[in-house]
């Protein structure tokens, strides 16, 4: 009979298995997948390193790193991502939350808002951070896929600001009705000649129509400045997270729109990562 592993040796084997499949920081995502088949926190897992693991354990890790080394990503194994400080369900309906869209968060908090609107909510990390650091603000969150706005609406109930956030089905502005004093989207803007590079875990596991509009990556923004004035209140501020090669582009495309006072704002690696420009105040104000 082979003797049972340690959580120690069942995570140096497991690290070599998805060091073996390619998968970037293989020993994290061992000792990540191991606190969560043992239903622990990471932190404890050197607790537990000499420990034999139970038959049940060692099942449930084997199988996560089976499909880690698949490269289904770390969150969707865990069902969840930390986003802003808090934590988000996600899924393969959604895209994964990622730190650069923080900026987009940043920008927005920068500034006073009562009323936003969020075209292309998916997980709802946007939407309801915003309402969750702004607990006076109102917020609506659109996106086409159906699974998108299920997994919205529970994220909100989660992070309790759900009396606040009304979470719609619509193709962008189609069944949005009312102003908004900001705008926000995280749109998909990678080209169909891009997808190709992406690494598997993104390309085979992420929504593909949250990341593309199977052209030249550009197609959401030109549908956003055209309708934007329409849901802005006077002064208001539309903020778009962006590749970090379309902030002239993008601006460009707000310029032609009417908006004011564009400008692209890096993220914290110094890459072009949003665009901001608002609605000119009405005349008299």
């Amino acid at each position: 009979m082979i003797a049972a592993l340690t959580a120690a040796q069942a995570m140096v084997a497991a690290t070599a298995r998805l060091r073996a499949a390619g998968v970037p920081d293989p020993a994290r995502d061992a000792r990540v997948l191991l606190a969560h088949a043992a239903r622990i926190e990471a932190s404890r897992v050197t607790l537990i390193a000499p420990e034999e693991l139970p038959v049940d354990i060692a099942e449930r890790y084997d199988q996560l790193i089976s499909l880690r080394a698949i490269r289904v990503p770390v969150s969707h194994l865990l069902g969840e991502r930390e986003f802003y400080g808090r934590r988000f369900r996600v899924s393969r309906d959604v895209l994964d939350p990622r730190p650069e869209t923080e900026a987009l968060i940043e920008a927005a908090l920068s500034e006073p808002f009562d009323h936003v609107l969020d075209l292309g909510v998916g997980s709802g990390c946007i939407l309801i951070t915003l309402l969750a650091e702004r607990t006076s603000a109102s917020g609506v969150g659109v996106d086409l896929s159906e699974s998108a706005c299920l997994q919205a609406s529970a994220n909100a109930v989660q992070h309790e600001v759900q009396g606040r956030a009304e979470i719609v089905r619509s193709d962008w502005f189609e069944n949005i009705d009312g102003k908004f004093d900001l705008i926000v989207s995280n749109p998909p803007y990678i080209s169909a000649e891009e997808m190709k590079e992406l690494s598997p875990e993104v390309r085979e596991h992420e929504p593909r129509m949250a990341l593309t509009d199977e052209g030249d990556g550009l197609d959401a923004y030109r549908r956003i400045a055209a309708s934007a004035p329409d849901f802005l209140m006077p002064g208001g501020r539309i903020l778009v997270e962006i590749g970090p090669t379309q902030g002239a582009y993008v601006s460009a495309l707000f310029d032609a729109a009417g908006l004011t006072g564009t400008q692209v704002i890096p993220d914290l690696d110094g890459r072009d990562r949003v665009v901001g420009a608002r609605l000119p105040p009405s005349k008299g104000n």
